[in-house]
């Protein structure tokens, strides 16, 4: 875990580089992970030195073997004169990482093409050196702790308006990894993967609980296979990609791809999916893929991608997913479609309601976990239920840490359903029959199947009511004489 020493040190890195006119918070990361990626090669460059040292075996080279070539490694520049630095990086470096696909195929390596170097000046870039390297120095102690300090990073685009919704907050992101809690042996995609925290949480999950025990085949899967992320944004394709880096799955698919047109044709092919997919605007009609719109006919992309998820599962693969209320309750023939597919067709398992300030400060939704399983054959017998009041912080824009949290008991009751059999729709979590669901034209959210216990409250008749009143009058003129006199003394 990150100190307070330490997360004050990245804020002052942010800071310089604010100072130095980049404001947007999106930029700044993408900046801060080039210099990161440049530092981690040479990082594994003198990794090879070190072994060919020891083994006599040749080791492949990153960079070339020439002057011009190692001067571009990061512990050749990084105590040079800040003017001879930025020359480096901009007219060297930066070149050969956006021409380096062959060399180091790295998923992050494969969206450099269209890399710019923005830093403005030598003085701005020499601190981003200096802070980072103080960080890689005395702080950064291990691969756990990069992944660490690129979380925290990351954090601040959450605070930064127009590029919050690439985030789901981390407590999200997690409880709903162990609501599916995936295997060693699964594969994992985010078809809207944006910074790629899904998969990410997903992969410390599978680290935490299966790493003394997974054979070298799973951990080959693991390294890349196991993980896919689409997404339109080339920028956020970067940064996912170097996350997942830094969480040690070098090989992921990581692609540029509209989930929802039809160049997306992928079919049965995951195991688990987990996402928050855009909520808001429409797609063009003529790109959308028509099996998509024979589940749903709209162009309503939150309707589209959680008909996508139930294409792209295989037969028993499960999903995770957040959706604005409006698709719980919609009452366009789309949207009772959609739930009628999951109902019907699939298996609907769970329906958590999440409070409305779960994604501020960018922005006030109210939102929903979706949890059901692709069957093809129906299986909907029951569905759960759970009222989210709390997620460990405060719900105002400001979003502190507090200590009232459902997220344990919403894990720990979603793993034992038969325990909430017999739990009443007054309850916080409580299941509904299909029929009801079927009764009340598939609608999934909580308020029509919860029942609320208004308190009979007792007032005092009206006469002592009135008594009360008197005395307080004449409290209140009894100190105002005394008032008087002090006054007038």
């Amino acid at each position: 875990m990150l100190t307070g020493e330490i997360r004050n040190k990245v804020d002052k890195i942010w800071t310089d580089i604010w100072a130095g006119g980049i404001t947007n918070p999106l930029t700044v990361i993408e900046q801060l992970t080039y210099l990161m990626f440049i530092r981690s090669l040479d990082e594994k460059e003198l990794e090879n030195e070190r072994m060919e040292a020891l083994t006599g075996e040749p080791m492949p080279k990153i960079f070339p073997q020439n002057e011009a070539g190692q001067s571009m490694r990061w512990s050749k520049f990084k105590n040079k004169d800040p003017r001879q630095i930025y020359d480096i990086i901009q007219n060297r470096v930066f070149p050969f990482i956006k021409e380096m696909n062959g060399i180091n195929n790295s998923a992050f390596s494969r969206y450099m093409q269209d890399a710019m170097f923005l830093i403005p000046t030598p003085q701005v870039l020499q601190k981003i050196i200096t802070g980072l390297e103080e960080l890689y120095e005395h702080d950064i102690k291990d691969f756990d702790m990069q992944g660490d300090l690129y979380e925290y990073m990351l954090s601040k685009l959450s605070t930064a308006g127009q590029n919050g919704q690439f985030r789901t907050p981390k407590q999200i992101r997690d409880m709903m990894v162990r609501l599916l809690a995936p295997t060693p042996n699964d594969k994992i995609c985010d078809p809207a993967c944006g910074t790629a925290g899904f998969l990410v949480s997903s992969a410390e999950y599978i680290r935490e609980k299966y790493e003394l025990e997974m054979t070298s085949n799973q951990w080959e899967h693991f390294s890349g296979p196991m993980f896919t992320g689409f997404d339109t944004d080339r920028t956020m394709l970067r940064i996912s990609a170097m996350n997942l880096m830094l969480h040690s799955i070098t090989q992921p698919r990581i692609e540029y791809m509209d989930s929802v047109s039809k160049q997306n044709t992928i079919d049965s092919a995951y195991d688990i999916i987990l996402a928050n997919p855009p909520f808001k605007g429409t797609v063009d009609a003529e790109s959308i893929n028509e099996n998509l719109k024979r589940v749903c006919n709209t162009k309503k992309t939150e309707l589209l991608f959680v008909a996508l998820f139930l294409r792209m599962l295989r037969k028993g693969g499960r999903c995770a997913c957040i959706v604005p209320d409006g698709v719980l309750f919609g009452t366009t023939k789309a949207h009772k479609a959609l739930r009628k597919e999951l109902v019907e067709n699939h298996k609907l398992q769970a329906v958590i309601s999440m409070p409305s300030g779960v994604f501020k400060p960018y922005a006030g939704v109210s939102t929903a976990v979706l949890v059901f399983t692709k069957t093809g054959a129906g299986g909907t017998e029951k569905v759960w239920f759970y009222d989210m009041k709390a997620d460990g912080y405060s719900l105002d824009d400001k979003r502190t840490p507090i200590e009232a949290n459902d997220i344990p008991d919403i894990i720990a009751r979603f793993h034992n359903l038969e325990g909430e059999v017999d739990r009443k729709p007054t309850e916080q979590s409580f299941l509904v029959d299909k029929s009801a669901i079927v009764a009340n034209d598939y609608d999934l959210s909580i308020n029509r199947y919860k029942e609320f216990v208004y308190e009979k409250v007792e007032y005092d008749p009206p006469a002592v009511i009135l008594d009360r009143l008197d005395k307080l009058h004449q409290n209140i003129a009894s100190k105002m004489e005394e008032l008087r006199g002090l006054i007038g003394g």
